[in-house]
């Protein structure tokens, strides 16, 4: 178990954030967590469970303990193959300290599909259970079989299957009544060995049509399709190394139909996907964009030129510089379009 005192958490944060915590634990085994979550109940002090740092805004140093699981290993369970949505599937159990965008490529390259239209996004399998990651047109729930964590409380080691987590957009759980209530260990997921591409979200089908390839052509695979999705995502994503980022920094808002009609008739334009029979999603970049906010910046804070979901560090912002600039945006989108937009990154400690 690696236990640090007095550490630096700029390398654990992609926003470049420059913030120490008082203790720093990474456990590796199931064991080393069950120690952290006695370590956590005797001390008594404030704890923060992170993951790459991708989804995580810090707005200055933690005057507490930092907790990372280093959990690694992807295999398959020796047991008979089940029957998918897709046909025949597969299960493959993972670490919650793997890289999710390396689970994704594990996958592709096993012919084991399902996971393809999730590539590149950033973070940690624990991650992906924690926040029911998603993109064009896929969430991480609909493959998620079960869930092992280590509870804080009692130390015990438990298990919850799909139906327990509750997942919804970006949400289960473990973001509200279950935060910060358990520490993640492993991550089963279920693919299928039926290749059923997800074609009709975002631009994946005029990416396709630039190489010449149709939906029904024997050229597209999953290896194919996870590049696609691989290069869009770079074209219009700034690479954190490059200027700090979180990736999509607000949540697409889930309106009433009524609603979504409403502002339909004053932006014909306005692009929109059907959630169910009386919700639309509306995009929240696009509303960001029509309030004149992508290229623009607010100090060292900015929103990113190809891409108005995301906030960026010009160099050097702090934390609060972002979340000033976030209050901006909110405020913008409000009066424009009536509609209240939620950051999707993990704010701490979180703005009043």
């Amino acid at each position: 178990m690696k236990d640090f005192r007095n550490y630096n958490l700029l390398a654990h944060n992609t926003f470049g954030i420059d913030v120490c915590c008082r203790r720093f634990l990474e456990y590796e085994t199931v064991e080393e967590a069950q120690a952290v979550a006695a370590i956590l109940r005797e001390q008594q002090e404030p704890y923060l469970i992170i993951g790459g740092g991708s989804n995580l805004l810090l707005t200055g140093d933690f005057p507490g303990v930092v907790i990372k699981s280093g959990i690694k290993g992807m295999e398959i369970p020796p047991r008979p193959l089940e029957r998918g949505v897709g046909g025949e599937a597969s299960i493959l159990k993972c670490g919650s300290g793997e890289i999710w965008d390396d689970v994704v490529a594990y996958c592709v390259a096993h012919d084991l599909y399902g996971a393809e239209n999730l590539s590149l996004i950033p973070g940690e399998v624990g991650a992906s259970a924690v926040q029911n990651i998603g993109a064009y047109g896929a969430e991480v729930k609909d493959l998620i079989v079960q869930v092992e964590a280590v509870e804080i409380a009692t130390g015990k080691v438990v298990t919850f299957n799909n139906e327990d987590c509750e997942y919804g957009y970006r949400q289960s759980k473990f973001k509200h009544e279950w935060k910060d209530r358990y520490l993640m260990t492993y991550v089963t997921y279920q693919l299928s060995h039926t290749f059923e591409p997800k074609l009709d979200y975002g631009n994946i089908r005029s990416e396709l049509e630039k190489r010449g390839i149709g939906a029904s052509d024997e050229r597209l695979t999953a290896q194919l399709l996870r590049q696609v999705i691989i290069d869009i995502r770079n074209a219009k994503l700034p690479d954190p190394k490059v200027e700090g980022n979180g990736g999509s920094f607000f949540m697409n808002p889930v309106v009433p139909k009524e609603k979504y009609e409403a502002l339909a008739a004053l932006y014909p334009d306005m692009p929109h996907y059907t959630i169910d029979a009386t919700h639309e999603k509306i995009p929240a970049g696009w509303m960001i964009d029509q309030c004149g906010w992508k290229g623009k910046s607010l100090g060292r804070a900015g929103v990113h030129d190809k891409q108005a979901l995301v906030l960026v560090n010009r160099g050097g912002a702090t934390g609060a510089e972002i979340v000033r600039l976030m209050e901006t945006i909110q405020r913008d989108v409000k009066a424009r379009f009536g509609i209240e937009i939620q950051p999707e990154v993990n704010i701490k400690p979180t703005p009043k």
